[in-house]
């Protein structure tokens, strides 16, 4: 009957320590981006993880019967455990995956060695055409910027249609005046608001006074016409 390995050794311990890790990785990222890397040179393998640094991916090697355990103890194990034959390296995502699965198909590119083998977004797993149709997918920033762009359109477009209205109201306006034959010309001396000054005021009581004064002059005439009928009256001889 085998005996178990004891826990307490330093052995088991490290690699407790190391399941741990990697579960704690997978538990912590978004995405999970698995990889074979044979044939690559610890320049190369430099290179890709400076390239994945910005879309927040980290790309790590371990034992695959270690991140076995650890996928099984996260609960993805049916997820990525087919995956785990050969050199395999784990791109874990805690940023943008669609950034990073593209900068993995990027540098595979023009490094042959490295092999995307599929993946894991949240728990579903990945095949390499998911992967591929990752990195085909905007970035975050460039997401966020169209989305912003979204935000500022309809501010432009009504921008643009009171602007619109402005200019064909000013057209109507300007073809109004040149249809009547220009603006009306507003007289010099013109005042729109004449105020009523002292001056002024003579002029509505002369009327008055006019007339008064024409009344005695109109009797004067009827009396002098009626005195000379009346003494012709008297000369005149009596009917006999």
């Amino acid at each position: 009957m085998p005996l178990k390995a004891d826990p307490t050794t330093p052995q088991i311990a490290k690699k407790a320590a190391v399941i741990a890790e990697i579960k704690g990785k997978l538990d912590a990222a978004e995405a999970a981006v698995l990889t074979e890397y044979r044939g690559m040179t610890v320049a190369q393998i430099a290179e890709l993880r400076t390239a994945l640094r910005p879309t927040g991916a980290e790309y790590k090697i371990y034992k695959n019967t270690l991140v076995r355990r650890a996928a099984d103890e996260a609960g993805v194990g049916e997820a990525i455990n087919g995956l785990l034959e050969g050199p395999i390296a784990v791109a874990f995502v805690t940023g943008d995956a669609a950034a990073a699965s593209k900068a993995l198909r990027e540098f595979a590119k023009t490094n042959q060695q490295l092999i995307i083998r599929g993946g894991l977004l949240g728990t579903r797993s990945l095949s390499v055409a998911d992967v591929e149709a990752l990195a085909e997918l905007p970035s975050r920033d460039q997401l966020l910027s169209q989305i912003a762009g979204l935000f500022e359109a309809p501010m432009a477009q009504t921008a643009s249609v009171l602007s619109a209205l402005l200019r064909d109201t000013v057209g109507l306006v300007g073809a109004l005046i040149d249809k009547q034959g220009g603006a009306p010309e507003v007289p010099a001396d013109f005042d729109a608001a004449p105020s009523a000054s002292s001056d002024d005021a003579p002029v509505a009581d002369a009327a008055p006074e006019a007339a008064a004064d024409a009344e005695p002059a109109a009797e004067a005439a009827d009396a002098a016409d009626a005195e000379p009928a009346a003494e012709a009256a008297d000369e005149a001889p009596a009917a006999e």
